[in-house]
């Protein structure tokens, strides 16, 4: 399945569907599922319950490796409850921006019936000041059809009207103290 995603910050995903081919079972109760999820996991709830901080995870300290992109820090993360879109695995995060790098995991909870067991494995690149999805792969052993492989390609990425995070927070901060000083008539 190719399709194409238009992402607008801060939680809207649309997919089209370039074109796709197998089998119309793996395709529709597999893949198109995926594509489901990622809609509904872009919700600002799900965002909220799923993001990657210790409401949500256990963090253990790993290891350190040098990487041909630079040093990581090397995290296993837990999952405090089963959720499908919470993960358990391994994490790289970049020593000098302290940004998600690398993560090779599996759901916390099986997505779909039909599904045995999955492998995720997600690649982040430095876009400008930002770091964006690269490459992620996920592999599925589907109950009635073997394994079945989804890879994502992201690329020809086009930044519009976006801010450095540290920008963006100091941009909140001065409008915040903005509206808390009080005025005299």
């Amino acid at each position: 399945m190719v399709v194409t995603l238009d992402y607008r910050s801060p939680n809207t995903k649309n997919f089209s569907i370039v074109s796709q081919s197998g089998s119309k079972f793996i395709i529709d109760h597999v893949f198109k599922k995926l594509l489901e999820g990622e809609q509904e996991a872009s919700n600002q709830e799900n965002k909220r319950r799923t993001a990657l901080d210790s409401t949500n995870y256990n963090f253990t300290l790993a290891g350190y490796e040098a990487t041909p992109e630079g040093h990581c820090y090397v995290i296993e993360v837990a999952p405090k409850t089963n959720n499908k879109y919470l993960y358990r695995g391994k994490i790289w995060v970049d020593a000098r921006d302290f940004a998600v790098a690398r993560i090779e995991v599996e759901p916390a909870k099986n997505p779909s019936f039909w599904i045995k067991r999955t492998e995720i494995r997600h690649q982040y690149v430095k876009v400008g000041d930002f770091w964006l999805p690269a490459v992620n792969h996920t592999q599925s052993w589907i109950r009635l059809g073997g394994r079945a492989d989804l890879s994502i390609e992201y690329k020809d990425y086009k930044l519009v009207q976006a801010a450095p995070l540290d920008a963006a927070r100091n941009e909140h901060k001065n409008a915040f103290e903005a509206r808390a000083i009080p005025t005299t008539p």
